[in-house]
């Protein structure tokens, strides 16, 4: 199949959290099984950083490409460059655009927010007339790119080239939906098919990119099985549910996978010790140097609970602030945080850092290096979301013989099964029902039962628990297939 995908994130170039690793993993093995697959992203000024920090050269492929949104003429190129990694090479074209993407960040706050998406979307499909490539599918990912499905079936409706396109959207967090007032329609370049968004929604003075997406998509995945039915009921669908409930059978839950050729102990060119599941205990040496670089003292018996995470109330930090003081001070444990975001959240994990500085280290903002000696060095991983798409790190943990402790929900109840039976013999982590504090120090409680001592016959016990774990296949070798079946579904026969 010719495979458009076009997203606001690709790691490494750009990335905020799991989209861009996932934008990065289903091209690339999508291209392994003989697919022809062109990924279209904004050229960020992180972008030209990366590629001047590696190296990274560009083939200019498109030179000052006009398109008119709203009262604006807007002139873009495009520049070319290979997704990094091994395998079939994967071709990246970069939608330049100074004025609308050299900012500090990927995402923005500003006025001209929609412009900016508006902008990616028509130089893909520009940029497929260019080449004359005609997409059997075009593959959107959230709403910065939720308006391809209708301008397949309405702007460039002309073109024959696009005569057997069937469009793919991927709600990686419905939360977002992109908003704007019904002013910014215009910007769109869709003012001549106004018709088609929502007209309760236009008589309201708004327009929702994510829902125009929903509508026209021949079909909508989002990351996980649990996900997909959790987002069609009214606790979880924020607002949108009914929509989803209305397109049926159209909308799946499709798992994420993990790359393991960037997130394996066996391959991983960040931690000092590699090490597989016949071979777990080497793990230890991870441990011994995360302990170091974070500044806390060592000890054996004493287990270590990990997080890697975005500051915010969606990542369930609230149970945190009520539980993990009192399991500090009450047992002997170590926590080691990495992460930013909500104020409120950094200055709770840097005064428990203050307070208890052989107990617990926090270093704020993001290091990818730093990422994985966390998923290698610690025994446990803390993940107790109020809701969760899909999430990667329970996998990554999963993979690294981490025993993640997550709260029952989106991906996380797909990928966590408690630990169970007389000798602990069934299960791969720690998953609790309710979002509330008791649930929570339930499981941290268990997570202690597990660890016992960390000596002797426990350490044995231990051990058996995260050889299982790491067992587990979460690699996309076994997901890509998923995402075969579903564009083969709406293609013509």
């Amino acid at each position: 199949m010719n495979i458009l995908f076009v997203s606001a994130e690709v790691a490494p170039f750009a990335k905020t959290g799991g989209l861009g690793d996932v934008s990065a993993a289903i091209p690339r093995y999508l291209s392994r099984l003989g697919h022809d697959v062109r990924v279209v992203l904004p050229l960020y000024k992180r972008v030209r950083e990366y590629a001047a920090k590696h190296n990274v050269h560009f083939t200019r492929v498109l030179d000052n490409v006009s398109v008119q949104l709203g009262q604006r003429k807007v002139v873009f190129s495009i520049v070319e460059a290979k997704l990094p990694g091994e395998g079939v090479p994967v071709s990246v074209y970069f939608v330049a655009q100074p004025s609308l993407f050299d900012r500090a960040g990927i995402y923005t706050s500003d006025a001209d927010e929609h412009l900016r998406f508006s902008l990616l979307q028509w130089a893909a499909l520009k940029l497929c007339q260019f080449q004359q490539f005609s997409p059997d599918i075009v593959h959107a990912n959230d709403w910065q790119t939720a308006l391809l499905p209708l301008m397949i079936k309405t702007a460039f409706k002309w073109d024959r080239l696009f005569a057997n396109t069937k469009s793919v959207l991927t709600i990686h967090n419905i939360g977002h939906q992109g908003s704007f007032a019904s002013s910014a329609l215009p910007d769109t370049g869709l003012s001549e098919v106004s018709e088609h968004f929502h007209q309760e929604q236009l008589k309201e003075g708004r327009i929702n990119f994510l829902l125009t997406g929903i509508l026209y998509a021949d079909a909508i995945t989002t990351v996980s099985p649990t996900y997909a039915r959790e987002i069609t009921t009214p606790e979880h669908g924020v607002g949108l549910d009914g929509f989803l409930r209305g397109r049926g059978a159209a909308v799946m839950g499709i798992l994420n996978g993990i790359d393991e050729d960037v997130w394996s102990p066996e391959k991983d060119k960040l931690i000092p010790q590699r090490y597989s599941a016949d071979t777990v205990e080497l793990k230890e040496g991870n441990k011994r140097e995360l302990l170091r670089k974070m500044g806390l003292p060592y000890h054996p018996r004493a287990p270590v609970y990990g997080i890697v995470s975005r500051m915010a109330w969606q990542k369930g930090f609230d149970l945190c602030m009520e539980v993990l003081p009192r399991l500090l001070t009450q047992h002997d444990v170590q926590v080691v945080v990495l992460g930013s975001g909500e104020p409120k959240y950094e200055e709770f994990f840097s005064r428990m850092a203050r307070e208890l500085p052989h107990k617990v280290a926090f270093h704020q903002g993001f290091s990818e290096p730093l990422a994985h000696l966390i998923e290698a060095g610690s025994d446990f991983f803390l993940m107790p979301s109020r809701y969760e798409p899909c999430g990667l790190n329970q996998m990554y943990s999963l993979r690294y013989g981490t025993i993640p402790i997550v709260h029952k929900t989106g991906g996380l109840a797909d990928t966590v099964r408690t630990v169970r039976g007389t000798r602990y013999e069934h299960g791969n982590g720690i998953s609790f029902e309710h979002f509330d504090a008791t649930a929570f120090k339930w499981a941290l409680g268990y997570s202690l039962e597990l660890w016992g001592t960390g000596d002797g016959a426990d350490r044995a016990r231990f051990r058996e628990i995260q050889r299982r774990a790491m067992r587990d296949d979460w690699g996309w070798p076994r997901r890509i297939g998923d995402f075969v079946r579903a564009y083969r579904a709406v293609l013509p026969r």
